[in-house]
């Protein structure tokens, strides 16, 4: 049993050990470390490139009205053509994902989930 510090000075909380992985344990280790930082590699990239591509499509319908109501054909506009195309980068931006996801971070999480099955 462990003993954890409580607010109070008069004494102290103990805590069960219930069989529950040290979450703060796993967090420092150099492997879930590794695991976020691959992450965040594809996530800051992917997201910085889609709200550019979203605010430039809000600057274009601002300030360039001219542009965006130009005709392709009858009834489509540039303007309709660029905010569909923004469904479109949303589901790439997914299976992308989804693909990097089942291929660089579920064998890591498995390895990791591992690890700590093995200490418990």
């Amino acid at each position: 049993m462990k003993t954890m510090p409580s607010f109070s000075r008069d004494h102290d909380f103990t805590e069960v050990d219930d069989g529950a992985p040290d979450f703060s344990a796993i967090a420092r280790s150099p492997e879930f470390v590794r695991l976020r930082r691959r992450i965040l590699w594809f996530v800051m990239p992917a997201t910085l490139l889609f709200l550019v591509w979203y605010l430039s499509y809000v600057l274009l319908a601002a300030y360039a009205p001219e542009f965006m109501s130009q005709r392709v054909s009858d009834n489509i506009t540039v303007g309709l053509l660029l905010g569909l195309s923004q469904f479109v980068t949303t589901v790439v931006i997914m299976l992308v994902y989804v693909r990097f996801a089942k291929r660089r971070i579920d064998p890591q999480t498995e390895q990791l989930r591992n690890r700590v099955d093995a200490v418990q």
